[in-house]
């Protein structure tokens, strides 16, 4: 029996023998033909779908950052051990990252997306179980590590998008795509602060009871709507190929500067706030008042980035967003010296809203760097149809590579504020650091990107 694709297009599907699910063999979005007369129809509803189950992927990688604001003195924690409280899920989905871009090719976007959605219940019993005064502090690292799954649903989607849009639209989908999963970030520090409003701060659990329904629908919705691209399966060399494009590590490199900024600063806000405006917010509910605004920004301003990218190139948009981040740090670190919580809001809004462009238009860079060297190898008397594969399956593998790495950025953030809070009893020392890194940021942007004479390579 061949499995129907829900679409007013006439596209092929295949015979599932030993997999259950809606394969498309036949998707060319680079033909306005083929898009025109119902591939757009396919690639919204699987972004849609793609959108929900990856928000709720945030949200849930981003459960802990929440969770600290619950966390009183009866649970027996101090301020450096909460910020690496938030730094382990960091950490565990930036690894997982990895597997899981590769995780589309290999079983398709459509069934990785409903497994990797109910992979998420698990962090969220454990958490129902363990989370309670008196409860190790082992354990909870151990239980906030198992929230990372929620990390790793940002590269499989990414990758599963970039596969379903030509390159004239990638810039907006993959920042629609990204920056609704962002969205995560706010969502639960936004039920969080309602939780803490009415319910107080003994009861996090309701957390979950929001969320656990939410997963349950995400994978329906997934399994009912999404497809899986027989064309979007790349070679296993993919990986391998793409770490020895040096573009892969600079890309790599200035998505720490971004999106590192942004879920490291997003887990982080919180607690920094309570430590170092102490008497500004005396609990966890004046301070969740105010954390959800810099994240939310910043998801929602991530298509903006692409969108601006599509129009005036990746490079450009990415280099004078990095010299913005540079100077939002500084006025945080003035703000900080003054201890003027107006002027340090306004510039910690100012990183999360530039972090959120930044995202965008550097993922842009990603296929228009290799779509870029296609044209040129075209030009060389290259066979057009490989260099246009090998562009995508080295564009796949990047953005698998690049959101792993720029994940990591992430742990840095909370570790940087960490150790400065240990050493100083302030923050400032990592606000130095921060402008230090987005300086480097810019400068290679320009150097590699922009610089005339540097490269053949399109602005992107």
């Amino acid at each position: 029996m061949t499995d129907t694709v829900p679409t007013t297009a006439t596209l092929p599907v295949r015979k599932a023998s030993l997999r259950r699910g809606h394969w498309i063999d036949d998707w060319r979005p680079e033909d306005p033909e083929f898009w025109a007369a119902g591939g757009d129809t396919v690639a919204r509803r699987n972004l849609i779908f793609s959108i929900l189950s990856e928000h709720i992927g945030f949200s849930i990688w981003s459960l802990w950052s929440v969770f600290v604001l619950f966390l009183g003195p009866s649970y027996g924690l101090d301020p450096a051990q909460k910020f690496v409280l938030t730094a382990v899920p960091t950490a565990v989905g930036a690894v997982l990252r990895l597997p899981y871009s590769f995780a589309v090719t290999r079983f398709g976007g459509r069934n990785w997306t409903v497994f990797s959605a109910l992979l998420l219940l698990v962090p969220c019993f454990l958490a129902a179980l363990v989370l309670k005064p008196g409860v190790s502090y082992g354990t909870l690292i151990v239980v906030a590590a198992v929230a990372g799954v929620g990390g790793g649903n940002f590269a499989s989607s990414m990758t599963n998008i970039n596969a379903f849009y030509p390159d004239r639209l990638k810039g907006w989908a993959l920042g629609l795509n990204a920056g609704g999963g962002n969205l995560g970030v706010p969502a639960v520090q936004l039920v969080a602060l309602l939780i803490l409003a009415t319910a107080g701060a003994s009861h996090p659990r309701l957390i979950l009871a929001v969320y656990i329904p939410l997963i349950v629908l995400a994978a329906l919705g997934a399994a009912l709507y999404m497809d899986n691209l027989t064309g979007a399966k790349t070679d296993t060399h993919a990986m391998r190929d793409a770490t020895r494009e040096p573009h892969t590590w600079l890309i790599s490199l200035l998505y720490i500067g971004t999106f590192g900024s942004f879920i490291g600063f997003g887990f982080a806000f919180g607690q920094v706030l309570q430590v170092q405006f102490k008497a500004d917010f005396p609990t966890p509910r004046d301070a969740a008042a105010l954390t959800f605004i810099g994240p939310l920004l910043g998801s929602l301003i991530r298509p903006v980035g692409g969108k601006l990218a599509d129009r005036f190139g990746g490079a450009t948009i990415t280099f004078w967003n990095f010299v913005a981040m540079a100077t939002s740090a500084g006025i945080v670190l003035v703000a900080s010296q003054q201890q003027s919580l107006p002027v340090y809001l306004v510039g910690f809004i100012g990183l999360f809203v530039f972090s959120g462009v930044g995202n965008g238009s550097t993922y842009k860079m990603i296929p228009a760097i290799f779509r870029s060297r296609a044209l040129l190898a075209r030009e060389s008397g290259a066979d057009p149809a490989t260099t246009e594969r090998d562009a995508r399956r080295l564009s796949g593998a990047v953005i698998g590579i690049a959101g792993a790495i720029g994940a990591f950025g992430g742990v840095l953030v909370n570790l940087a504020f960490r150790q400065s809070f240990l050493d100083t009893g302030n923050a400032e020392a990592a606000y130095i650091g921060f402008i230090a890194f987005y300086a480097v940021c810019f400068a290679l942007t320009w150097f590699c990107y922009l610089r005339p004479g540097s490269s053949r390579l399109t602005n992107g």
